[in-house]
């Protein structure tokens, strides 16, 4: 449609004049009817695009933020759990032996009815018995953190059993005691279970099992591990003990103790 300049006069209606052009062939119209579905296909497409982020432009911000924040906690909870240390298990020990064929303190009877400390951020007070069943590792004074502590704990876990670490605090010559950082320092070298760490500040556990202070060679120089069973019966103490089917065979055998 086209104004026509020739004839300014308006019709009888008061329009002002125009010139109507029909195509002769509707084919001429194609161009611009692709033209308006392409518009309103882009048109449908900015709608739909309005429709899935209205929920999250309601609220500014916060919802892409919050939601940032629960993928970075949801991976940094999956990574933790796939490569951080597994924990030892903590299985429940049956009931005490009522009649043991040695002493309290003393292989075949049952540990001292004597109370320590479990180090886990506390210091929390446990008896002795309740020990069980499991591996308590005495580290002597001086004592340089080994592979056997690592190996323990793999082996205690497989068997869902306990491993405690403690340190002997008689000293011994130029030796000192191992202080409870350093014995953290060395349970945390265990991927494959963690050692639980005991403060025993009486040397209850060393008076009863390790050897005398200053202690020469490997004896003195080396883990001291009680071997307790799910009846609280102690059926082994071994000095020096080193990694290898014989020590597997000694962890395994407290399970049907």
């Amino acid at each position: 449609m086209r104004p026509d300049g020739g004839d300014p006069e308006p019709d009888d209606y008061g329009l002002p004049r125009i010139d109507v052009v029909v195509p002769d062939d509707a084919r001429e119209l194609e161009r611009d009817v692709v033209a308006y579905r392409r518009e309103e296909r882009r048109r449908r497409r900015r709608e739909r695009t309005r429709r899935l982020v209205r929920p999250f432009t309601r609220f500014g911000v916060a919802i892409p933020i919050i939601a940032g924040a629960l993928l970075v906690a949801l991976l940094s909870g999956v990574l933790m759990t796939a490569f951080g240390p597994r924990p030892a298990p903590r299985p429940t020990g049956a009931q005490l032996a009522p009649r043991p064929s040695a002493s309290p303190g003393e292989v075949g009877g049952l540990l001292p009815d004597r109370q320590v400390d479990l180090v886990a951020g506390d210091h929390t007070p446990k008896r002795l018995i309740d020990l069980r069943p499991g591996v308590i590792a005495i580290a002597p004074p001086g004592y340089r953190c080994e592979n056997l502590v690592a190996e323990l704990a793999g082996r205690t876990q497989a068997s869902t059993l306990n491993f405690y670490l403690v340190a002997d605090p008689r000293p011994a010559g130029d030796r000192d005691p191992v202080p409870l950082k350093e014995l953290k320092a060395c349970a945390g070298t265990a991927h494959n279970g963690t050692p639980q760490i005991l403060d025993d500040r009486d040397g209850v556990l060393a008076g009863s099992y390790s050897p005398a202070p200053g202690t020469p060679g490997p004896t003195g120089s080396s883990l001291t591990a009680v071997f307790v069973q799910p009846d609280g019966v102690v059926t082994e103490v071994v000095h020096a003990p080193r990694p290898g089917p014989e020590l597997t065979a000694k962890v395994e055998s407290l399970r049907t103790g």
